[in-house]
């Protein structure tokens, strides 16, 4: 196999390989965890903040550390993730945040892009969240809560009328904040460019026939609740969603990039996604298009184009950076506040973050879930944020993308990866880099 240093050759060797040969499965993941990297092989693809923090003053050792990054280096050494961000914030200091890969490769990124073919990722490189973008976009509805402007029981339909068509009437923004509204998905015969539409994705949502009206059925709205959410907030406010964000969070977090989309200045320096490793078995596959109504092939195609940084999707297509979201995490951490601003008041950030339910199977990933009004939250033993985390909320992006906070370790986190793959052998290392992070920062 080429060298991890040879990008190109590693990244296609790598998926032509696994395609070919899909048994191999387990063990490549457990050659990955035998064969660590070579100490420094990958320091020029590394970029490390030179603000991070003596690790020992919040009570994590230098050696729990570099086992975290070891296995950061394990993760992209499968292949899988072109890049690699990690931003950890221990008692709201910044304990790691670092990066390593490339933004874009050649052959594998988008036409448009290809004179930045081969550029290395970097700390500043923003990155598409995907569907941790729900999290975003649940806390500006929250905030309107707590601006008096709605109520999270009242019916959709008291603000948008035609959304009570066919039963719809009686759905409630709470239930499509915690992914019991009904409506989990758009008709399978839409394309993915529907998206690019907001009206024509109104107008079917609203012709939509919901799979339950009393918030008894658990089924995640991977991209509809977010218009929804979108729309309610647009009629009360007069405004965008866009503009709505700017103003109460980007804006007072002093964020840079963190907003729909990709601003046509920042567009030379995002990263691209890909689809690398195997095809999603059947059944899976069947899982992962109802989820997203694309494969990973089509969901990394489109989200390299221009189409897509131009549109509003509130439910997936936020640009930011792994400190970014560590920071709003952080935000949410310390009850609302940001370097002494209050951003969002704690009745609305206990809003957000208290559980909704129970743990349930879930109607659409087929998994069983936890839910708040807006965040998914972590489980014991082993949870979506790793091992012994039921105190953990957040959200993950399109499979291998991890953004939360504990309030029992007092960290927030984001890890955020270019790969788009479900079933493939990075999945062991992606789960010691989580291991690695809770049991370092276990008190």
């Amino acid at each position: 196999m080429p060298s991890i240093t040879d990008p190109l050759q590693f990244y296609s060797s790598v998926s032509q390989g696994l395609a070919r040969n899909s048994n191999s499965f387990l063990k490549r993941q457990l050659n990955l965890l035998q064969t660590p990297v070579e100490a420094g092989a990958l320091d020029h693809l590394t970029d490390i903040d030179p603000g991070e923090i003596d690790p020992e003053s919040v009570g994590v050792s230098r050696a729990e550390i570099e086992g975290i990054w070891q296995a950061v280096e394990t993760l992209y050494q499968s292949g899988t993730q072109p890049a690699v961000t990690l931003c950890i914030r221990k008692q709201g200091q910044l304990l790691m945040h670092r990066a390593i890969g490339h933004a874009q490769l050649p052959e594998l990124g988008s036409n448009e892009r290809a004179e930045r073919a081969g550029t290395r990722i970097s700390l500043d490189t923003p990155i598409c969240i995907f569907s941790a973008s729900k999290a975003i976009t649940a806390a500006l509805i929250h905030k309107l809560v707590e601006d008096g402007e709605i109520s999270l029981s009242d019916p959709v339909s008291f603000y948008r009328p035609e959304f009570a068509a066919r039963g719809k009437g009686d759905i409630t923004i709470h239930q499509i904040l915690s992914h019991r509204g009904g409506i989990p998905g758009l008709p399978a015969h839409e394309p993915v460019e529907t998206l690019y539409d907001d009206e024509r994705v109104w107008r079917l949502l609203c012709e939509a026939k919901p799979i339950a009206v009393d918030g008894g059925k658990l089924a995640y709205h991977a991209i509809t609740g977010g218009f929804v959410l979108a729309k309610v907030l647009e009629k009360v406010t007069g405004d965008t969603i866009q503009n709505y964000l700017d103003k109460h969070l980007r804006q007072p977090l002093g964020m840079k990039y963190f907003q729909y989309g990709l601003a046509e200045k920042f567009r030379d320096r995002g990263a691209d996604n890909v689809a690398a490793g195997p095809a999603t078995p059947f059944p899976l596959s069947i899982v992962v298009k109802r989820a997203l109504g694309a494969s990973f092939s089509e969901a990394a195609r489109i989200s390299n184009g221009e189409a897509w940084h131009n549109a509003i999707v509130p439910a997936g297509n936020i640009y930011s950076t792994a400190e970014e979201t560590s920071r709003f995490f952080q935000m949410l951490l310390q009850g609302g506040t940001w370097n002494g601003k209050r951003i969002l008041s704690e009745r609305s950030v206990q809003r957000l973050t208290e559980e909704v339910g129970t743990c349930s199977i879930d109607r659409t990933m087929l998994i069983p879930m936890r839910y708040s009004a807006g965040l998914m939250l972590g489980a014991d033993p082993v949870g979506l944020f790793g091992p012994f985390s039921r105190q953990a909320f957040g959200h993950i992006g399109l499979i291998n993308k991890f953004c939360w906070a504990d309030p029992q370790r007092d960290i927030s986190v984001s890890l955020m990866t270019t790969g788009l793959n479900l079933v493939s052998h990075h999945l062991l290392p992606l789960g010691l880099v989580l291991k690695r992070i809770n049991s370092a920062c276990d008190d």
